[in-house]
């Protein structure tokens, strides 16, 4: 049996015994009784329970980056630098972000500043925060109830990109990967994190009722509201093989374990609409977790990756030891939470294609909040347009509105052949109440799904009409951007 070895506040630590559902911030709280990580919510949303860790960005550097603890599984840590609020003391003297936050007034009863700070480390380290609205991304998974959030961001403003010499400055220097790989067991749980693709193999053959896991953003909810304790869990994480982020012959290939802060940033300088389902998909702590195959592989009707990897024509690509096998993504999709993996098979890559050329592409999504918010509708949309403005092609696919994300095929094929006009799209909107009969429940009713599903096509008629794939404005505060 192998010892969870991790460091924490740059001191190693090895644990053995433990539950590997253990989640990170009750392991720091009940064993390590570094009590200012606090516990909000226990699913993500609050930000109180923020710490840093210190590791890979999706081009291989070192990256500081804070995540939710209470969505962490003490063994997704392996081998990793994890710091607390702790941590940021040094040597008798304040951090930065400590001084700066109490000078802006931005604590008062203090509960969940701890968090706040933590994030404002991360952003304090970054050094891409050159918008504006970026500080809103870096904060907004950081609840606050006492003081407003001006101050906040004021004292976030102050400290971004300082990069000061710190313990971080350091640790970012000089830190070196450790491995991942692991083979852990506690009472009648385990918990395998495999090196390579073959080892992984070898762990499906033996156990091929396991689970796969890599962030954990949904599956610890499991473990922090149902109490469940998944017997076998199989991490993902250590196999560089499914971090692939690149360009490939004109599109892209996307591993399947590629977090969503990583394709974000690739996607702002090379696909638009996805850069733009990205920026509302959840907050930075859930995006630095969150994968691109998790979302895709809870098969979830509201996810919102795969409405907009749909309508950009995207495969998957599943890989077991027999081999290679691809599909279009709308065939990946079984039902209702099922997907077309097999026994011992991954879903290691999702290839988008280059897109035609006069494709209009989009995506959109519309829910009660504006950031860290449930999908009440998703969608997205491409349409290609000849020379002459009649419409060659037109994928148009939807979530929340049928039990798995899906293609509005009768609206698509009133479009195709006609001239791309306002009135062609009223003619085929009629065709949507045949694609999908969509249920009510607590994030919308029947009809309001329906109606919003229709304004969606309209609203992506309007701005593309002099852009084909226009970027979100700097001041933007929603992916729908028609006025």
């Amino acid at each position: 049996m192998e010892r969870l070895r991790f460091f924490l506040n740059d001191r190693p630590v090895e644990e053995t015994g433990l539950s590997p559902t253990t989640t990170l911030l009750r392991y720091l709280r009940d064993r390590a009784h570094l009590t200012g990580t606090k516990e909000g919510c226990a699913e993500g949303d609050c930000g109180a329970c923020s710490v840093a860790i210190l590791e890979q960005d999706g081009q291989g550097a070192p990256a500081l980056r804070a995540v939710n603890a209470c969505l962490v599984l003490l063994p997704m840590v392996q081998g990793k630098h994890v710091y607390t609020v702790e941590a940021l003391k040094e040597g008798g003297k304040y951090h930065v972000v400590q001084e700066t936050l109490a000078r802006e007034l931005g604590s008062q009863c203090g509960y969940c500043t701890p968090g706040v700070a933590m994030a404002m480390l991360e952003a304090c380290h970054r050094k891409d925060l050159d918008e504006p609205w970026k500080l809103d991304a870096q904060m907004c998974g950081n609840l606050c109830r006492c003081t407003g959030y001006r101050p906040i961001r004021e004292a976030t403003s102050q400290v971004a990109g300082l990069r000061p010499p710190d313990r971080f400055a350091r640790a970012l220097a000089e830190t070196q990967p450790e491995p991942m790989d692991l083979a852990y067991e506690a009472g009648a749980q385990r918990f395998f994190t495999p090196g390579s693709l073959e080892a992984l193999w070898d762990v499906l053959e033996k156990h091929p009722e396991a689970r796969f896991v890599v962030g954990g953003t949904d599956l610890s909810l499991e473990v922090t509201k149902r109490y469940a304790e998944p017997p076998l869990l199989v991490s993902l994480e250590a196999l560089s093989e499914l971090r692939v982020l690149e360009p490939r012959g004109g599109g892209h290939r996307v591993g399947a374990t590629v977090r969503l802060t990583d394709l974000e940033d690739y996607a702002r300088a090379t696909c638009p609409p996805l850069e733009r389902m990205l920026r509302y998909f959840g907050s930075r702590q859930i995006k630095n977790r969150a994968t691109v195959g998790g979302n895709l592989c809870t098969a979830s009707p509201i996810g919102d990756m795969a409405p907009v990897l749909l309508a950009l024509g995207a495969e998957a690509v599943l890989r077991s030891r027999a081999g290679e096998r691809r599909m279009p993504l709308e065939d990946f999709f079984q039902g209702y939470r099922r997907t077309a993996l097999g026994h011992g098979e991954v879903l290691a890559y999702v290839d988008v294609p280059a897109q035609p050329v006069g494709a209009r592409a989009l995506a959109y999504k519309v829910s009660k909040r504006r950031e860290l918010d449930i999908s009440a509708v998703s969608a997205g949309f491409r349409v290609v347009v000849d020379g002459e403005g009649r419409v060659t092609e037109a994928r148009l696919a939807y979530g929340g509105m049928a039990a798995t994300p899906s293609r509005a095929r009768r609206t698509e094929a009133a479009l195709v052949g006609r001239p791309w006009t306002e009135a062609t799209v009223e003619e085929a909107l009629a065709k949507l109440e045949e694609d999908f009969q969509p249920l009510s429940d607590h994030r919308g009713s029947a009809w309001y799904r329906a109606r919003v599903a229709k304004n969606l096509l309209r609203g992506f008629f309007h701005e593309t009409l002099s852009e084909p794939r226009p970027r979100l404005a700097q001041g933007h505060t929603a992916t729908v951007q028609v006025r």
